[in-house]
Parts: C-alpha cells; sequence; structure tokens
C-alpha cells in the first residue's frame, strides 16, 4: 500500500496530489527520473531550471516522499534522485496527462507519444474500472463522498451519488 500524505489538512485528493506535484517543473523532474534519469546535472541540463530552484524541487519531491536521495559518489558527496514506490505510482498520472494532450492534436503535431516496448506500436491510453474493466470518465461516473469524509466534504456530495442527481 502507497503511503498516506496529507498536506494542509486538505481532504480532496486532486488539490492534495496537486499540492504534491502540481507544480509543472516537478512534473518536468518525474518525467526524467521515468526517462531514467537521477542526476542533478542531468534534470538541469533536460530541463533547464536555475540551481536554486531544481534544487528547492528536489528538497521537496523528497520531503513529501516521491523521491530517495542517496549518495552515489564519496569525494566529493554527490547524490542521485531515484523514485520511490509513492513516485513510481505516479507514472500513470504523468501518462494520463501526456495523453490528455496529445488527444488535442494532430498526430503529426505530437512531439511526444507514448508506444509499446516490445513492437513500437503507438498506444492510446484509457482509465478503465479495475472491478469492471469499463472505461472511465464519462458523465456515467461521478465523485461522491468517501468513509474517510468530513462535514464539508459530505455536503458538497450529498445526494451526488448516482447519474441522476449529478450537476449539468
Amino acid at each position: 500500500m502507497v503511503s498516506k500524505i496529507r498536506l494542509e489538512d486538505r481532504e480532496c485528493p486532486l488539490s492534495t496530489t496537486l499540492g504534491i506535484v502540481g507544480e509543472w517543473w516537478s512534473v518536468l523532474i518525474l518525467h526524467d527520473c521515468f526517462d531514467g534519469y537521477t542526476r542533478f546535472d542531468q534534470f538541469q541540463a533536460n530541463i533547464g531550471l536555475s540551481s536554486s530552484m531544481l534544487t528547492a524541487r528536489l528538497k521537496t519531491l523528497v520531503e513529501r516522499g516521491i523521491l530517495e536521495r542517496r549518495p552515489y559518489q564519496e569525494r566529493p558527496v554527490r547524490y542521485e534522485y531515484v523514485l520511490t514506490e509513492l513516485g513510481r505510482s505516479l507514472r500513470p498520472v504523468l501518462i494520463a496527462l501526456a495523453a490528455w494532450r496529445n488527444a488535442q492534436l494532430d498526430p503529426e503535431e505530437r512531439s511526444m507519444i507514448l508506444v509499446d516496448a516490445h513492437t513500437g506500436r503507438e498506444i492510446e491510453p484509457v482509465l478503465v474500472d479495475a472491478g469492471t474493466g469499463e472505461r472511465v470518465g464519462g458523465a456515467e461516473h461521478v465523485f461522491t463522498a468517501g468513509p474517510a469524509a468530513g462535514p464539508v466534504m459530505r455536503q458538497r456530495y450529498e445526494g451526488a451519488a448516482t447519474a441522476d442527481n449529478r450537476p449539468l
């Protein structure tokens, strides 16, 4: 099970997720990590972020349990940044973000695509319900208060658990 992260006592998983990785620099660092980059100079060369900004972003990702900082050299001490289990669990989120943007573009306008590593065939990811295998994302799926919801969240979603009650 992935560890629980709670920021500023927010109940909403959307605001919590954005609080963890919402800065676009953080998303680019994670993208680099998934492409195999681990070192400060690699991130800096690829992203073009200033040393101080990159240091701050890496520190935040380490503090939030997304990356682990490990020494790879002793003299002078140098560190690499490796995805944790929690960090690796963000891969589908990044894939979904890229797929969403690519869906807005004509195929010849896409600068990065997702392919099957074995066949090289471009794939189009979709979000599906693990229990039924049905595609998720349409108006037939709605948010509702979960078991840990507080009074504000419960009030927000009171009566919204069915498609008939969803707002227009």
